[in-house]
This record gives structure tokens, sequence and C-alpha cells, in this order.
């Protein structure tokens, strides 16, 4: 049986030879930081389940360390209050609310953060503590604050922290607003997705500084961008490569809601495939035209709801191979979906990094190409 040592230099090692991770510093903190301290019992999904059951996977279980080491997030909380360890043998099932993101992600994100020694930084989402203490190997207790919103999640993560020999600041609250004693960071990283860029972040970031976040959304598409801040509360920046996704920030998710009912409206063809949304970034541009609304359904058949007026749009695959949509409400939420996707197609169907983001005071704004290209505003 290996050794956690052993298991945090084969993870190093591992994400050193794929590419995912050059700076040495950064491959001496996967080596150092022990992740089994953070993650504790954790809930790893039931293969085939619909919806989605966990088990719990505790420390008295073989392959317990063995999965701890494997470069995957391990869900840690459910439903907001339900842990490993709160469970009996059988499967539960559950809205995964805090994990342990997969190291190669933590990581890689901490590297493209590009901290020097010295720099101040703000992480936002403590969640098991496993990125704080990486970020305080790295830059030393007194460099780091971290924010958690939820208090039985930070209590454990300071827990952890402690056990793993770690002192970073940590505060208990809205992340959202970033440090409530204020601050002038050099960087900020986010654990969590947000729908658009809260501007104490911008006012507590040097001008200079660097911002790498998720934006996410009701859809839950998302895209990872990486910020310069140009001003107070003024930033701008560009969406990077590969595929991220963090939980939404709690204040930003979704309001709970009735279950769905599908109500008549008036019908027309489609004039696009629907299964276009199931794609990586074909989701979120019709995410960005339809902010407010969650999707559900694939292929042929999507469903759009608008959580802030109600609206709907929903497709039908016809027997002539062709979609009906029907819509309803005062939002056209399938015009717009129709009118993004097209703008993306024009402009060469890019992948996210072909996307960029600036905050002013004039709002917030995703746009493809250039910055003056065509974009769509971020809820606010």
């Amino acid at each position: 049986m290996s050794t956690s040592r052993e298991l945090r230099a084969a993870l190093a090692a591992g994400l050193a030879e794929n590419g995912g991770l050059s700076d040495p510093v950064w491959i001496k903190a996967a080596e150092a930081v022990p992740r089994e301290v953070f993650a504790g019992s954790y809930f790893l999904p039931v293969e085939g389940s619909h919806p989605t059951a966990y088990r719990a996977v505790r420390p008295t279980d073989p392959g317990w360390l063995e999965g701890v080491y494997g470069d995957r997030t391990l869900v840690t909380q459910l439903d907001g209050r339900t842990g490993a360890d709160d469970v009996g043998a059988g499967p539960v099932i559950g809205a995964p609310s805090s994990s342990s993101t997969l190291p190669s992600l933590v990581l890689g994100m901490w590297q493209r953060l590009g901290t020097d020694s010295g720099h101040r930084v703000l992480e936002i989402g403590t969640g098991t503590g496993y990125s704080t203490a990486l970020g305080a190997h790295r830059l030393g207790d007194a460099n780091v604050t971290s924010v958690e919103y939820d208090p039985r999640v930070a209590e454990r993560a300071a827990a952890a922290l402690r056990t793993a020999g770690y002192a970073p600041r940590l505060v208990v609250g809205d992340g959202l607003r970033g440090d409530p004693d204020g601050g002038a960071y050099d960087r900020l990283i986010a654990t969590c997705s947000v729908r658009h860029l809260p501007l104490p972040w911008l006012h507590q970031v040097k001008p200079g500084g660097r911002v790498l976040v998720t934006v996410s959304g009701w859809s839950y598409a998302s895209g990872l961008a990486e910020l310069t801040v140009t001003g107070p509360g003024e930033a701008t920046g560009r969406f990077l490569p590969g595929y991220t996704s963090f939980m939404i920030a709690r204040p930003h998710d979704r309001p709970p809601h009735s279950a769905l009912a599908l109500l008549p409206g008036d019908e027309r063809p489609s004039l696009i495939d629907p299964a276009v949304l199931d794609g990586w970034t074909g989701g979120w541009v019709a995410q960005l035209a339809a902010p407010s609304a969650e999707r559900m359904g694939g292929g042929g058949t999507q469903i759009l709801s608008d959580v802030a007026t109600g609206s709907q749009a929903r497709t039908t695959p016809r027997a002539d191979g062709g979609w009906t949509v029907t819509q309803r409400g005062p939002l056209r939420l399938w015009d717009r979906v129709e009118e993004a996707v097209g703008l993306w197609r024009r402009a060469g169907e890019p992948h996210q990094e072909g996307f960029g983001i600036t905050v002013s005071a004039a709002g917030q704004r995703v746009w493809i190409g250039e910055e003056d290209g065509p974009g769509w505003n971020l809820p606010i």
C-alpha cells in the first residue's frame, strides 16, 4: 500500500508529465500538501444512477487514500448540510454543495494566476482548504486571505489547515463582498463561479492585478476568465481554453421555484438544431443570450424556463427532420438563442478563448473576437 507522501509525489509527477503543471514551485506545493487532511470522508457518484446518487467513502474504507490522490473532484457536502460522515452505507441523493476540486484544475489555476513571492492573494471560496493550503505553502500564511460562505465548511477547513501546519487568514462571510476589511491585493482567485464580477473584488485588487474567476449562470454553462484590473471597479480580459466549471456562489444561484409546468404558446420552426446547446460553447452562447433562464432536456428537445419572468421556450423534433419551437411569455427566449448562435457561427464558432470580457461603469459585457465585436451584457 502506498503512503501519502508517495501518492503526492506520483500525483505531482503525473501532472508535470502531462504538461498541466510546469512551475517548480507549484510542483513542490503538490508534493507537500496532504490532500487527505482536507478531503476527509467524501462522496463518489454511483455509476449509472439517475438522478445521480452518491456513496460515502471514509478513511476506514479500502482505497480511500488512493481515491484522495486521483485527479478528480471529491464531493464533500450535499444540499448545503450533509457530509459523508452523516449518512449510512447505502447510496444517497442530493445536490453537491461543497467539494475538493480536482488537483490539476486547482494547481493549474494557481499557476496561471502568476503569483510572485510577496504577492497578497484573496481567495474566494475556502471549501475544504486544500487550495488555500497550496497558496499558503507557496506565498506564506501572511499573504493569503480566504473567504468562505458556509460556516460549517469554514470550520472544517480551518481545522484541516491547522492540522496540516498552515495558518492563513480565514474569513467567514459572503465572498462576493471580498475582504470585509478591504485591502490592496495583487491577485484574486475564485473557487466558485459567479453570474457577474462582484465590484468589491475590482476595488480590492490593485490596478494591474489579476483576477481568475469562472463565469457561469442558471443554465450552468461556464467559462474561466482571466482579467486584469485597469482601475477601481474596472477590468478587462479573456476567457481561457479548456473546460472549467465550479459550483455557483450561493448568493448567485437561482432562487427556489416550483416544478415546471409546460404551457401552450406560439409555435414556429426552429432556425437552428437545438442540439447545438449540448456542446460546451453552444450552451455557453445560449446562456449569454438568455442569462436568467434555466436549461433542461437535450438533443432536439430543449426546454428554457426564465426564472425572472416565467417565459418559456421548448423545442420538439418534427417527423420531417426539423424542429418546432414553442414560446410564451414576455421574453422570446429561443429568438435570442438563435440570434446568439448565429453571431457565434459567423465568427467561426470559436471556443471560449475567442471570447473576452470587459467590466466598467457602463456594465459587464462578454464579447467575441475584439472588444468592439458582438456581445452580451451579463446580468447585474
